[in-house]
């Protein structure tokens, strides 16, 4: 099956690529140390970052010596990242790997990209043929169950004085539009997809994965002095925005 571009952030790059800059991301100070943490980058070790974008992590895992590929469907995305140069680019949907042999690399990495994938179940089985027999899928979600795009929010109880999350939906699966600048006038959709962790579990499972580790991180930043500061503070500590699942084959 041939993909879309419909998923593609490639209007999005120079937007994306700005965004990065900023040192207080969530992908600087929540992310990029875990994946670090967890792909421990060595000499000869090879690394695949499917749904690379414009090479934010790939860049840095390279810099730590392993051998890094990054891959995306965006040329736009593709060549903002080129002009990097620690890392190898191409551009391909990460369901179509077939430029790699089976079982030659590593490390497959996925940051905040599956999500954005339609057809996972490909995915899946192409990053399992690439992978080695100790080889690791390491990805990161904005975590399904606190955060299904557009049906969980912050709500806040002025009698308990406590900031809580509310769910809408979670089980069904979903293909969401989102307006990547809401109010500016010029429509910019992306489009993500809602799983369930079942959901997940069901794929990895499919493409012959088992999963060997589970961590779900929760947000670096600190409310400024106010009346909800303390609420907000508490719930960012015990509501995590993403999860990482680390897999490997059987």
């Amino acid at each position: 099956m041939k993909p879309t571009n419909k998923t593609s952030w490639g209007k999005e790059a120079t937007w994306y690529s700005e965004h990065l800059k900023d040192a207080d991301t969530y992908h600087a100070k929540v992310i990029l140390p875990n994946v670090v943490r967890l792909v421990a980058p060595k000499k000869g070790q090879k690394v695949l970052e499917i749904g690379c974008g414009e090479g934010f992590f790939a860049e840095e895992i390279a810099k730590k010596g392993s051998v890094v590929t990054g891959c995306d469907i965006s040329p736009e995305l593709i060549a903002l990242a080129k002009k990097k140069g620690k890392a190898s680019y191409l551009v391909t949907p990460a369901q179509d790997l077939s430029m790699f042999k089976d079982g030659s690399v590593d490390v497959v990495l996925a940051v905040l990209t599956l999500q954005n994938m339609e057809r996972l179940d490909l995915v899946m089985k192409e990053v399992s043929h690439v992978l080695g027999k100790t080889g690791r899928f390491i990805f990161v979600l904005n975590h399904p169950v606190i955060r299904s795009p557009q049906t969980s929010s912050w709500d806040y109880d002025e009698k308990k004085k406590v900031q809580y999350r509310r769910l809408d939906a979670y089980l069904s699966e979903r293909k969401v539009s989102i307006d990547m600048h809401p109010g500016s006038g010029k429509k910019s959709l992306t489009y993500s997809f809602q799983r369930s962790l079942q959901e997940y579990m069901k794929l990895l499972r499919g493409a012959g994965f088992s999963i060997t580790r589970l961590e779900e991180w929760i947000s670096h930043r600190k409310s400024t002095p106010g009346p909800r500061a303390k609420a907000e503070d508490v719930a960012r500590k015990e509501f995590p925005l993403f999860m990482m699942i680390e897999a490997q084959g059987h």
